[in-house]
């Protein structure tokens, strides 16, 4: 029983330690130079799908007369 709870502790002690490291890397990234924290710079805004502007069927975002997919109300 012992052995149990030991494997069981020592998983969620390995879990744990990935989340932290997780979290250090990610808030590495919004750093400056000096370490200060900075604004994370933000993602290309590009629309995940895009359309024909003719047809309204789906093509590469790259080709000529495409638009994106609008978005859905909620």
């Amino acid at each position: 029983m012992r052995i149990v709870f030991k494997s069981i502790a020592m998983t969620v002690l390995l879990a744990s330690a990935l989340t932290l490291s997780a979290n250090a890397l990610s808030a590495e990234k919004c750093r400056n130079d000096k370490g200060q924290f900075i604004k994370c710079p933000a993602a290309d805004a590009k629309p995940q799908k895009c359309r024909d502007a003719k047809t309204k069927k789906f093509a590469s975002c790259d080709a000529p007369g495409t638009e994106p997919v609008p978005l859905k109300a909620k």
